[in-house]
């Protein structure tokens, strides 16, 4: 996060502004469709420079079909994981997140509809709703452009404060060589979300 405001949610909450977060993950495919993963660990570098470990995650998703493979792709992918306070202030917590997607004369269009909820910790938490998509065109086969959009719709018992939650949004790059993939991208915070100016980057590492 380059430039934004510090707001608190809580006492002791980890602030996002300069700082990097750093989120190693390894993943193997079970099946052709089928593919486990762990965030080991969720790192994270201040603002003076200073080194922290946050937590892990582990998680489990399907895609069917291979998404390169038909036009429709969908899947399910489950996370649960354990956090610090600063993150969070219930320790162990869980996402199960609904994939759809199509790809269409070049076009790629995706939607995740994400549940978070609480596994376990002392603060009430009600189940929380996301929304997400991507719109992407190939420029070539292996460079495209698009955008991505990152949405808080709010808890589950009380959803329609849309415009409250905390939103982002990033014109993204993704490009493969050689088997690795790239995905590079420049977005802002809006609604509830402090943060201004953030950078991204994926860097996808095949291991044979």
């Amino acid at each position: 996060v380059v430039t934004g405001h510090v707001i608190d949610d809580y006492s002791g909450e980890q602030q996002s502004l300069q700082r990097y977060r750093i989120t190693p993950e390894l993943a193997y495919g079970v099946t052709r469709y089928l593919e486990l993963g762990a965030y080991l660990p969720l790192a994270t570098i201040d603002r003076d420079g200073a080194f922290g470990v946050d937590g892990v995650k582990l998680r489990l998703k399907f895609i069917a079909p291979h998404p390169r493979e038909q036009r429709w792709f969908y899947g399910v992918n489950f996370e649960i994981g354990r956090v610090v306070h600063a993150l969070d202030e219930n320790p162990y917590n869980a996402e199960l997140k609904g994939i759809v997607g199509f790809h269409t004369n070049g076009w790629t269009v995706a939607f995740n509809a994400n549940i978070d909820f609480k596994v376990s910790g002392p603060v009430s938490a009600p189940a929380s709703l996301d929304l997400d998509a991507k719109i992407g065109h190939a420029i070539t086969d292996d460079l495209a452009l698009g955008v991505e959009t990152y949405n808080e719709a709010g808890a589950l018992q009380s959803l329609g404060h849309f415009g409250s939650g905390q939103h982002s949004s990033f014109v993204v790059i993704d490009a493969t060589y050689r088997g690795w993939g790239l995905n590079l991208g420049v977005g802002s915070g809006y609604g509830g979300n402090p943060d201004r100016l953030m950078l991204k980057a994926i860097v996808g590492v095949p291991i044979d």
